[in-house]
């Protein structure tokens, strides 16, 4: 069996042979291929005429004439063939029509059959093989032409205000929407929009973006150049010191902007009023009429300085002549500084209170510390100067100085509680009440301890107990002491810190120097380091405690002076033996000048004799002085 060969049933096979006779058929012979270069591609299989070549070209001339040639993405005119409820067809002459949805005609709701309409020609042949066509972007490509044409040209268009938006409002502009910002609305700050939407109003197109398709249009600037011919003449007759008059046109912190008829000028908030104001609100109010003077101008008078008050005369010129120093005022407090607070008298009259002139106290404060802003005060007039319009105030003044009987209420030797306001290295002020100031020295706050600075006594703020040693009057001061609140207990310490007497006590500072010594009962010693050396031949330290022996007490300078006990009896042991060889020395001495006389007297004159013989008594009586005496005998 051959490889691709078919095995069939031999039975069936055989039975429908024998049934059937089998037919030879004879088998027709296929026609010759024709060459492809041969091959006439434009006659037709069918049973139909044949054209020519002449007959085809003018046919397909005719046909394209019958057709418009378009291309993708660009606006032509169509006719509208039909309308449903949700499609407009339109014929545009291609070889088919475009439908566009019935919602794009929205703006024309009058439209019907034969129309004609622009349409952009999306794509020639969508999904569906059928012309794809927009109305509304063939709108907006021509209303984006129109708008570019009216930038570059400058012209003016009247646009639609459809609503209000951040900032300004949406206006609509040959189906575009454009923005118009609050600040080109008008040559004047508007404050409500909303008076604007659903209006009608001309326009210049002043800034586009062609990237994001973004249009800024402006009513200002058509004012502007309306006005430019006004400003220019009213500009050109300024003049320094000429009254206007003008309408409040904007009002900022730091001042008021006036138009003065297409002009605009500022008048600063200093120049509002003679009295000081915190706003200019509190003077003129948008939309107000007022006259101004023109103070000032640049050379090109583009900014012009006006003023509101030198239309009325200055304050001081109107103040009352009978008013002098010594006379008591009433006013109102406008600013507060750390020197002092400024009070206004009257408006534009101004007087100032000096921070010390505001309490008899001495110690330095701020003037926040007694007055704010808005207090009424009672002052007294201290200086006055009318030409340079200067006033300076007292309110300590209308109270009692308390310096005044100060002798009466605070008696040499009399007690108090005071107040720690601060230090110096020399002492502590105290405040015994408002005005009242005195100083403790840093001898005069213990008896016993040696104080190197007041902060280590007591801190500011702090109540101390004080004896009063000293008053002065005439320059307010008062000498202090606290101290003196006990008996001095160096009286006592005479007694106990006897010279020679022993006491245990611990180092607290020990230098070079020496060493501090807190004793019993307070008292602090001094051990000078030739004392210091203990047995094991160390010297003394911090926190050592150990018996120390007075080897000098001084009640007047309040001095205690120890020493370690081995080595007092060390130095006195030295200082005797000592004075045993000097007294041994000189002893010698004497028996060898004795002597040497002696040998010189057999070789001595008569004269010389004399001589020799009282010296020798001298140094006799000399050697039996310093000689040991000899027991009596009994």
């Amino acid at each position: 069996m051959e490889e691709n060969e078919i095995i069939i049933n031999e039975a069936p096979v055989e039975a429908a042979v024998e049934a059937q006779p089998v037919e030879k058929k004879t088998k027709t012979p296929r026609p010759k291929p024709v060459p492809a270069e041969d091959f006439d591609w434009s006659s037709s299989h069918k049973k139909f005429d044949n054209y020519s070549a002449d007959e085809r070209t003018k046919l397909e001339e005719k046909y394209a004439g019958t057709m418009n040639q378009i291309v993708d993405h660009e606006v032509i005119e169509g006719t509208v063939v039909s309308i449903t409820d949700r499609e407009v067809v339109v014929n545009i002459g291609f070889k088919s029509d475009g439908v566009i949805p019935v919602a794009e005609f929205r703006t024309n709701p009058n439209l019907k059959v034969g129309d004609k309409v622009e349409v952009y020609v999306e794509n020639q042949e969508g999904p569906n093989g059928q012309l794809v066509l927009s109305h509304k972007k063939a709108q907006l490509l021509k209303s984006w032409d129109r708008v570019n044409a009216a930038y570059e040209s400058g012209e003016i268009i009247n646009g639609y205000i459809k609503s209000r938006t951040k900032g300004g409002l949406i206006v609509d502009v040959f189906g575009l929407e454009a923005f118009l910002p609050g600040s080109q609305i008008d040559v004047k700050p508007i404050r409500d929009y909303d008076v604007f939407v659903n209006s009608v109003m001309e326009f210049k197109v002043v800034k586009i973006n062609q990237e994001f398709k973004n249009v800024v249009v402006s009513h200002k600037a058509l004012i502007e150049d309306e006005l430019e011919a006004q400003k220019a003449e009213i500009i050109s007759k300024l003049e320094k010191g000429q009254v206007l008059e003008g309408v409040v046109k904007n009002i900022t912190s730091y001042g008021v902007f006036i138009d003065l008829g297409g002009v605009d000028g500022l008048i600063h908030i200093t120049d509002l009023s003679w009295g000081r104001i915190n706003h200019p609100e509190e003077v003129v109010k948008l939309d107000e009429k007022i006259k101004v003077v023109i103070l000032d101008f640049d050379d090109n008078k583009k900014r012009i300085a006006l003023g509101l008050k030198q239309l009325s005369p200055h304050p001081w010129d109107a103040l009352n002549a009978d008013l002098k120093v010594g006379d008591t005022v009433k006013g109102k407090v406008v600013v507060v500084a750390d020197y002092g607070a400024f009070v206004e008298i009257a408006p534009g009259v101004e007087g100032l209170i000096h921070v010390s002139e505001m309490s008899w106290s001495q110690h330095l404060r701020t003037a926040q510390d007694f007055l704010k802003v808005g207090d009424e005060v009672e002052a007294k007039v201290l200086t006055l100067d009318r030409e340079e319009r200067k006033m300076s105030l007292g309110i300590r003044q209308l109270m009692p100085d308390p310096w005044e009987n100060i002798t009466d209420r605070y008696p040499i030797g009399s007690k108090h509680t005071a107040t720690v306001r601060n230090f110096t290295n020399f002492g502590i002020f105290v405040e015994l009440e408002e005005g009242v100031d005195g100083l403790i020295h840093i001898s005069d706050l213990s008896w016993s301890k040696k104080i190197k600075h007041p902060a280590e006594f007591t801190k500011v703020g702090e109540t101390i107990e004080v004896v009063v040693l000293d008053v002065d009057q005439e320059n307010r001061r008062l000498s202090l002491g606290h101290k003196q609140l006990e008996e001095n207990p160096w009286d006592v310490f005479e007694t106990v810190f006897t010279v020679g007497s022993m006491h245990q006590g611990t180092v607290i500072n020990a230098s070079d120097k020496g060493a501090v010594v807190s004793l019993p009962y307070g008292v602090e010693g001094f051990c000078p380091s030739r004392y210091m050396k203990k047995e094991d031949g160390s010297n003394l330290k911090n926190d050592d405690t150990a018996d120390f022996k007075v080897i000098e007490f001084n009640k007047e300078s309040k001095k205690i002076i120890l020493s370690l006990p081995k080595v007092v009896e060390e130095k006195e042991t030295s200082a005797k033996s000592a004075e045993e060889k000097a007294a041994d020395k000189a002893a010698k001495q004497t028996k060898r000048t004795v002597k040497q006389i002696n040998d010189n007297i057999e070789h001595s004159t008569l004269g010389d004799l004399e001589v020799l013989a009282g010296l020798k008594e001298n140094l006799e009586k000399q050697e039996k002085a310093q000689a040991p005496e000899e027991p009596k005998a009994e």
